[in-house]
Formats: structure tokens, C-alpha cells, sequence
């Protein structure tokens, strides 16, 4: 059993268990039911704000293209009324023109006609003539008025017709802008966020297949499926001249729902790029991107953001194939210039090898002109050698030639009267040996 107290009365009463339960299942089934319902209002509330502020901000985005169109439009009528203005004032030019010259001609006349009282008969049918050729022109200015006066009118209405038919094409573009933005959100409302990003590299892909056979023949353009560095690219571009390659492209492709919570930025995948770019040996790196549609720096055109990554780009779609067309002509000329230069670099070796040969030759052949000069000098300097040495020998002969010329006539100056002369002993030997061997010599008949 159970009890329960009455919040009225203060009565204290039993009840069964089963009876307990049921209370208290009702009891905690409306209070469930009451804070579910609560909650799915403030839940309903939350949606409808939610559903307001994007209708406001797609308002909003509809407001700038309108306000777009307007200034377009504005510009148009001020284009049209600057015209009018010049045609406008271009016949008060004419009308002026003409209004002086009809005075002037007035003025001839009357200056004719006061000739005319004052003149013989002739010359006032000269006067005559004169008034009727002056009538003439004035008939033709006014046919030349009447008809700038038409052609202005003509004008007016062609520019009227013009500014109408501009007003038209700008309501039509605007229609059509209209119902593109319909269908592109329709079409996001439709995709998962991977249909998002495959939609703009299918897109990619078609876009380049078109002129792949006229414009890059030779070209390899292909998904990058190779993902053993840990990250992949979407798209690798690469081009050859005669089968060398000369540019390298890896492409990302980025893309997102309208309703995404996280809104990302063009910067947030750059680094990557970079990397996959690093990873592939690719010269350059192009990021195509739908992301901060609002930006006028990615709407004006191609962006070059190599002051963050060298070589990097960031596009939107319909710059894909121009930034290609810019990179190849560029590397195409690159490429001849590097190939001029290595040409240049060739025949410079070429010339340098040259050049060091000669340099290697004049140098072998002054060192064997130095060798062969030294050896001639060395035999010069043996040759005046011999010569000082036989000199010192003529000179020796001659000298002992002197002596024996004065040895002989010493020799022949000799007898035996000078060898004996002041010596007694050998004058008697001498006398002596002469007796005994001639005694009938005079011993004054000797030597």
C-alpha cells in the first residue's frame, strides 16, 4: 500500500500499489508530453530564425545584384542622355549657324536692294539675279535644316529604340540570373556536400576535354590518384615539346554548400597544396576555388599568391583554362630561352675549350722556347768559353813560340869563346880537346 496526501485538504489516504503506478505514469506522461512540446516550439522558433536570416541574407545578396543592375542601367540612360545631350547640342550648333547665315544674307539683301534705287537698269537686273541666287541658297539651307532636323529625329527615335531594347536585355539578364540562382540553389539544396566538390572537378575536366585535341595534343591531364605520400592532389597537368617536359601543374579543386556551418577559407588549404605540389615534382601549383564567394580579390580575376607558397595561384572556374594558356605560354618561352641559352652555353664551352687549348699550346710552346733559348745561351756561353780558352792558348803558343825564337837565337848567339870566357879552366880543357883531335888548327879557329 501506498499513501498519498491531498494538497487541498491535507488528507492522508492508502492506495493500492497498481493504483500508485498508474497516478504516477500519468502524472510523469503529461509532464514529459508538456516539456516535449515546450521544446519542440523553442526547436520551431530556432528553424523559423534560422530560415529568416537566410532568406534575409539571400535577400540581401539579391538586393546587390539589383542595386548591380540598376548602376548598369544608370550608366546606360546617363550614356544615352550624354547623347542626346551632344545631338541636342549639335542642332542649336546648326540652328545657330544657320540663323546667322539667313541674317547675314538678309543683311546682302538689303544692302542689295539700297544698291538696286541707286543703280541704271542694268544693274539692278544684276541686283535681280543676285537677290534670286541669295533666294536659292537660303531654300537649300533650309532643305540642309529640314534635314538635319529629320536625321536628328531619326536619331532620337534609334536611341529611344536602343535604350529600350538595352532596358529589355538588362530585364531578360536579370530574369536569367534570376532563375541560374534558383537552379544553383536548388541544385546545392540537392547535393551532399562530396557531390559539391566532384560537381567542380567534373566541371574542370569537361572544360579542359574540350580543347585538349586542338590545344595540348601532347599534354597529361589526369585525376592524381597516387596517394603513398599521405595526400593527394585532384588534378595533374603536365605538357611536353618534343617529349621533354617543360610545365607541370597540380590542380585542387574546392567547393561547398551554401548551408555549411563551417565556412572555410582559401588560405586554409594552401599549405597542402603546396606539399602534394612538393610530393609530384610539379612546377606550379593552382588552387580553383568557389570558396569566399563574396570576395572581390578572388572575384576580379586570377590571383597570384607566391609572396605565401612559390609558384601558387588561386581561380575561380572560368579562369581554369586561361591560367593554363598563361603558364604554358610562359614555360614555352622559358623553355626556348632556356634552350637558347644552353645553345650560348655550348659554344661558349666550345669557345672556352678553345681558348684553353690555345692558352695550354702557348704555354707548352713558350716553355720549350724558354728551354730552347736557355740551351742556346748555355751553348753561346760555351762556345765564347772555347774561344776565351783557345785564345789562352794561341796566346800561350805565341807566348812560348817568343821564348823558343829567343831560346834559338840564344842557341845560335852561343859559342865557345862566351862559354869560356872568364874561365881559365875550361879554355884549357876546350884547347886541349882541340889539339888532340886537329892538331893543325889554329886554337883561335873554333867555336
Amino acid at each position: 500500500m501506498k499513501e498519498l496526501k491531498c494538497p487541498h485538504c491535507q488528507h492522508v489516504f492508502s492506495v493500492d500499489e497498481d493504483i500508485f503506478e498508474s497516478l504516477a505514469n500519468q502524472v510523469r506522461n503529461t509532464a514529459f508530453q508538456e516539456e516535449l512540446d515546450r521544446r519542440t516550439a523553442e526547436n520551431r522558433k530556432l528553424i523559423q530564425a534560422e530560415a529568416a536570416s537566410q532568406s534575409t541574407l539571400q535577400e540581401n545578396r539579391f538586393r546587390q545584384q539589383l542595386s548591380q543592375r540598376d548602376i548598369q542601367l544608370a550608366e546606360s540612360n546617363a550614356k544615352i542622355e550624354a547623347l542626346n545631350n551632344r545631338i541636342d547640342s549639335a542642332v542649336k550648333n546648326r540652328e545657330l549657324e544657320m540663323a546667322a547665315d539667313i541674317a547675314r544674307r538678309d543683311a546682302e539683301i538689303a544692302r542689295l536692294k539700297a544698291e538696286l534705287s541707286n543703280t541704271d537698269d542694268r544693274r539692278r537686273m544684276a541686283l535681280l539675279e543676285e537677290r534670286q541666287k541669295a533666294s536659292e541658297e537660303i531654300r537649300k539651307k533650309d532643305n540642309e535644316i529640314a534635314r538635319i532636323t529629320n536625321e536628328v529625329a531619326t536619331v532620337r527615335s534609334e536611341a529611344m529604340l536602343r535604350e529600350a531594347s538595352l532596358r529589355e536585355r538588362h530585364e531578360a539578364i536579370i530574369r536569367e540570373k534570376d532563375a541560374a540562382i534558383e537552379l544553383y540553389r536548388d541544385m546545392k539544396a540537392r547535393m551532399s556536400t562530396k557531390m559539391i566538390g566532384e560537381s567542380l572537378e567534373i566541371h574542370c575536366a569537361n572544360e579542359f576535354n574540350r580543347i585538349r585535341a586542338t590545344a595540348y595534343p601532347n599534354a597529361f591531364f589526369d585525376k592524381d590518384n597516387d596517394a603513398s605520400g599521405g595526400s593527394k592532389g585532384d588534378f595533374i597537368f603536365r605538357d611536353y615539346i618534343d617529349g621533354v617536359e617543360y610545365i607541370s601543374i597540380m590542380f585542387e579543386m574546392k567547393n561547398e554548400a551554401d548551408e555549411t556551418a563551417t565556412k572555410h577559407r582559401n588560405s586554409d588549404f594552401l599549405k597542402k597544396l603546396d606539399q602534394d605540389r612538393t610530393t609530384k615534382k610539379c612546377e606550379y601549383a593552382v588552387l580553383v576555388s568557389l570558396l569566399e564567394p563574396n570576395s572581390d580579390l578572388y572575384n576580379d580575376g586570377i590571383v597570384d599568391v607566391s609572396h605565401i607558397h612559390d609558384k601558387m595561384f588561386v581561380v575561380r572556374p572560368q579562369f581554369f583554362i586561361p591560367i593554363i594558356a598563361l603558364l604554358t605560354k610562359a614555360s614555352r618561352q622559358a623553355a626556348q630561352y632556356k634552350a637558347e641559352l644552353e645553345t650560348a652555353r655550348r659554344q661558349s664551352i666550345d669557345i672556352t675549350n678553345f681558348e684553353e687549348k690555345l692558352a695550354k699550346f702557348r704555354e707548352g710552346f713558350g716553355y720549350n722556347y724558354m728551354q730552347a733559348s736557355k740551351k742556346f745561351n748555355d751553348a753561346i756561353k760555351a762556345i765564347d768559353n772555347s774561344i776565351s780558352q783557345l785564345q789562352k792558348v794561341r796566346d800561350s803558343l805565341v807566348g812560348s813560340e817568343n821564348n823558343l825564337r829567343l831560346a834559338n837565337d840564344k842557341v845560335e848567339a852561343l859559342t865557345i869563346r862566351k862559354l869560356t870566357h872568364g874561365n881559365p879552366t875550361m879554355k884549357q880543357k876546350f884547347k886541349d880537346a882541340r889539339q888532340s883531335s886537329a892538331p893543325s888548327h889554329d886554337e883561335d879557329s873554333g867555336l
